[in-house]
């Protein structure tokens, strides 16, 4: 998900990648070990996150298709390991922008409430009950392990020219 802070001076580890890059399109595959490979993957995705700026960056954007996502609302980093939201609740608007879309943001309905439960890099069991915006950062990041982008929740006219714009900005198709 984009953030609105500044870039750093420091190259990201990641090339992030952008719509019509087939793993953006791809569900993701389960962790099966949180080991030293994978928290130094964590640690270049905080990184890459940090520089694009954005407040949260799933695997599959960084070209690695692995069930996992972090984070940073403001309180510091944090990576959630194979997670899965079990419960939404409500209706919340708010535009939503992703760094595999760049420039774009649009007015997307989510769930307000949610439950979300996962691993974190210790192996140790992780329960979040999330409102707003961190709820709406979840189901975003979740999306991207299940191969959605953020258009994929537009509908009708709206869609259609959010689907022209990207193809025209990202494919350079007419």
């Amino acid at each position: 998900m984009r953030g609105r802070s500044t870039s750093s001076e420091e190259p990201a580890p990641f090339d992030i990648r952008v719509f019509g890059d087939p793993v953006l399109r791809s569900r993701a595959a389960n962790v099966e070990n949180v080991d030293g490979a994978l928290v130094a993957v964590v640690d270049d995705m905080l990184a890459t996150m940090y520089a694009e700026p954005g407040l949260g960056l799933a695997a599959p954007q960084v070209g690695i298709s692995k069930r996992l996502f972090v984070y940073d609302l403001g309180d510091g980093p944090n990576a959630i390991v194979n997670p899965v939201i079990s419960e939404s609740r409500g209706e919340w608007t708010y535009e939503e922008g992703c760094l595999s879309v760049p420039g774009l943001h649009w007015e997307i309905i989510r769930p307000k409430e949610v439950h979300l439960t996962g691993f974190d890099l210790d192996g140790n069991e992780v329960s979040i009950e999330a409102d707003e915006l961190e709820a709406r950062l979840f189901q975003h990041e979740l999306d991207h392990l299940e191969g959605r982008l953020l258009i994929d929740h537009l509908e009708g006219d709206i869609r259609k020219a959010a689907m022209r714009t990207v193809r025209e900005q990202f494919l350079g198709l007419l």
